[in-house]
């Protein structure tokens, strides 16, 4: 039992005033040992506690050489690939027949981490000045035209005022982040000096102490005059800012899933919610957020005159068939291509399809990640089947046309069949294939013959919303010349 203080305070003042052990005992009522053990006791300066020792007997008796050299393996493993507390407890279970609990595992893991733990180890508040911003990308959910959809948001910090702006594409390629700094940067009217990525950002990366950096990227820093510097891999702490605010945003514009008609659509509703989190109080210096990112803004570069264009160009030959290989993905650039080089310019959302002499021929969505059909563009495919209308039947474009002109040429002749086909293409140079196609189903239903001249007027009305529509026609008006007389029966 520990004496209190005052009694050991009394032992000490009795003891010195020469009173013996025995009396002092005697008269507080206390035993001769702590007499002994409080007048002798030379240093009363405070001390750490002590950490509480659970009893003797764990259930990690007899498994801790086994954890110790998994725990130990992990030095030279990345830090993300290192077992946790549960991932030991599940493997001790599956390979060494344990039959504890998680509990006394995840103690043992957490004191073996801490008596192991280097020095360097540990993390250093970073101070960022006016005009830096940090650049991540992270995904989401979101509804783009009915359809849910996995997208990635790329997210743009200025950690001085925590002033965050996202924006969302269908990839995490060197296009989309250099559109995306762009929207940011004509949208706030400045560039920021200093850019801060991730080590796994599609624009660059950095091996050691030296940085490659895509192409497109350096010049686009070269447009904007801004510098950028690349994090250490695996060390999302040296841009934490971003890396909070890809969650932040996330939880609070995203939920619940954003719905838009277009992607375009859905990044301009971002925008705006955004802009609508400035008058918020920043978490720190207690000014609104708005009023620190006007420093950010006066730290920045100015704007060029001229916008940066976000496109990468490369050369490809097209197969037999007209059709392109592009990251993995088949484009189909018309039958009129096939064997020919050709230039493609890959858009954050577009690939652009050039001929020999730079003139663009074609202007394809781009796809991410593999895709095991053919993009094409419709039109593209009507001059091969107007040469040759027998492929018809299994065409890529018969499944994308109207019912009634899809039976019609199923049932038509060769030469009717390329008749259409060949108006259908004539009409769809000067009104696009969907007025062309529309005004084939109307003549179709309608029962006329799809000629030419016909199909060409109506597709071009309909692109330019033009057409009349159809009027009722009143034939009453017609009865009074065939009603008949009662009185007389005779035909009025």
């Amino acid at each position: 039992m520990t004496v209190p203080m005052s009694v050991q305070e009394n032992i000490r003042t009795l003891d010195s005033q020469g009173i013996t052990g025995r009396e002092i005992a005697r008269r507080l009522g206390v035993s001769r040992d702590a007499v002994v053990k409080y007048a002798g006791q030379l240093d009363y300066s405070p001390r750490p506690p002590a950490p509480v020792a659970r009893p003797a007997g764990s259930a990690m008796t007899g498994f801790e050489a086994t954890v110790e050299k998994w725990l130990g393996e992990d030095q030279r493993r990345p830090r993300k690939q290192r077992h946790t507390a549960k991932r030991v407890f599940d493997r001790l279970v599956a390979e060494q027949a344990f039959t504890g609990s998680y509990s006394p595992v995840q103690r043992f893991v957490k004191k073996w981490n801490a008596l192991h733990r280097q020095a360097g180890e540990g993390f250093t508040e970073l101070v960022w000045p006016a005009g830096t911003a940090q650049v991540d990308f992270g995904q989401a959910e979101a509804i783009i035209g009915g359809t849910r959809q996995v997208l990635h948001i790329f997210v743009v910090t200025f950690p001085f005022s925590n002033m965050r702006f996202v924006q969302a594409y269908r990839g995490e390629t060197a296009e989309c982040v250099c559109h995306g700094l762009r929207t940011v940067f004509e949208h706030i009217g400045a560039a920021p000096r200093h850019l801060v990525f991730d080590n796994a950002t599609g624009i660059g990366r950095r091996v050691g102490t030296k940085v490659v950096e895509s192409t497109l990227f350096g010049a686009f820093k070269l447009h904007y005059r801004s510098e950028s510097r690349y994090c250490n891999p695996y060390s999302g702490h040296e841009k934490g800012n971003v890396e909070n605010a890809v969650g932040f945003l996330r939880r609070n514009l995203m939920v619940p899933e954003p719905e838009a008609a277009t992607l375009q659509g859905l990044n301009a509703v971002l925008m705006a919610r955004c802009l609508a989190l400035a008058p918020a109080l920043h978490y720190r210096k207690g000014l609104p957020v708005g009023e620190l990112f006007a420093q950010d803004v006066a730290a920045s570069l100015a704007l060029p005159g001229v916008g940066f264009d976000p496109v990468r160009y490369e050369s490809r030959t097209a197969d037999k068939t007209g059709n392109l290989l592009i990251d993995g993905n088949t484009y189909a650039a018309g039958s009129a291509f096939h064997s020919r080089t050709l230039t493609i310019g890959l858009r954050h959302d577009v690939v652009e399809i050039l001929d020999e002499h730079a003139t663009p021929v074609r202007s394809l969505p781009r796809a991410f990640g593999r895709q095991t059909e053919t993009i094409f563009e419709p039109a593209a495919l009507l001059p091969l089947l107007v040469t040759k209308p027998g492929a018809w039947g299994h065409s890529q474009l018969r499944p994308l046309v109207p019912e009634p002109v899809r039976d019609w040429l199923d049932t038509a002749t060769a030469t009717n069949r390329r008749r259409l086909l060949s108006a259908v293409d004539a009409a769809s140079g000067s009104a696009g294939f969907d007025a062309a196609i529309t005004a084939a189903d109307l003549l179709i239903q309608r029962g006329d013959i799809p000629e030419i001249a016909a199909l060409g007027m109506l597709a071009r009305r309909l692109a330019d919303g033009t057409t009349p529509a159809a009027e009722n026609v009143d034939l009453s008006v017609y009865d009074i010349f065939t009603s008949v007389n009662t009185v007389t029966g005779e035909i009025a």
